[in-house]
Order: C-alpha cells, then sequence, then structure tokens
C-alpha cells in the first residue's frame, strides 16, 4: 500500500488523484432529516469531502464520484469516476459501527437542544464528547478501509458523519 500523496494546497484541483469530486448520498429523497442542524451537518460535510478530502481508493486515481448507501447493514462506497462511470464498489459491516453511531446521534441531539437552550457550558462539554466519538469513528473508517481506500482522518471524520446520517435514516 502506498501513502497519500503529501497535499497541502488540494483546492479540488481536477488532476490531484485523491479529489472527490462530488459525494452523492443514495436514497436521501426518500428519507428525512430529522432537523434543519443535521442538514446542515450533512452538507457542511459533503462541501468538505469535495473541498480537501484525501480519498484514493487501491489502484485508482482520481478525481472520484462518490456515491454512499447503506444496504441490508452495510456502508456502500460505490467510487465512479469523473464521468459518473462505476470504478469499484466496496462494502463494510456497520455492526462495528452502531454503538459509536448511536452514541453520537444521541450527542449531537443533545448538542442542538443545548445550544437552543443557550447553555453554552453544556454546549462546550457536549461537543467534547461528540468529537472524541467523532474521532473514534474515523479510526474506525480507517480500519475497515485499510488495503481497500487510503484516507486521512479528516476525510474519515465526514465518512463516519455521513454513515452516522445514512444509517439513522434506515
Amino acid at each position: 500500500m502506498h501513502p497519500l500523496p503529501d497535499n497541502p494546497s488540494h483546492g479540488g484541483g481536477p488532476t490531484n488523484p485523491t479529489v472527490l469530486a462530488r459525494v452523492v448520498l443514495e436514497d436521501v429523497e426518500n428519507a428525512h432529516t430529522t432537523s434543519r442542524a443535521r442538514q446542515n451537518d450533512v452538507n457542511q460535510a459533503i462541501a468538505d469531502l469535495q473541498q480537501t478530502a484525501r480519498f484514493l481508493p487501491e489502484g485508482l486515481t482520481g478525481p472520484f464520484i462518490l456515491h454512499l448507501s447503506v444496504q441490508t447493514n452495510g456502508l456502500v462506497f460505490d467510487v465512479r469516476n469523473a464521468q459518473d462511470k462505476p470504478l469499484r464498489i466496496y462494502r463494510i459491516s456497520l455492526t462495528p459501527f452502531r454503538r459509536l453511531i448511536k452514541d453520537y446521534v444521541l450527542l449531537v441531539d443533545s448538542f442542538d437542544e443545548a445550544v437552543s437552550e443557550g447553555n453554552t457550558m453544556r454546549v462546550r462539554a457536549i461537543d467534547m464528547g461528540r468529537r472524541g466519538l467523532h474521532n473514534d469513528g474515523a479510526a474506525l473508517m480507517v480500519e475497515r478501509l485499510r488495503g481497500k481506500i487510503d484516507m486521512d482522518d479528516e476525510t474519515a471524520r465526514r465518512l463516519f458523519t455521513l454513515a452516522s446520517i445514512l444509517q439513522q435514516r434506515r
């Protein structure tokens, strides 16, 4: 396995082999988002992935379009080329993520509630816990995709956010 190329000035350039040119969440129109804040999290995660992701499936060169979905307890990474032609599909079980996702969703809901109450001390405490779970989810994402897709921690964090939202919508 080769390491990801250094990418300090990513900028989403079309010649960068690690670019996610677009991220598509499958079946979004059939699912409801529980809050405006949650939809903002989804939009921000996708925007961040499209701007700064370091995402490199083994043996492939980008830019890529990534279609994400949850199917029968698995997270499906449908990796496509810039013309949206299928290149490779990866499936990972969400079972190892189940507890993390459940706890993460509960913390996000608590965070939203604390923000609406204006309780800054509670917001800070919840945010620290949320970051910790986010880091654990990102580490697990990297581990489960090892040998399939190389990515940096920030990309894994964004993908964990999207996996949590997709799993919650099922």
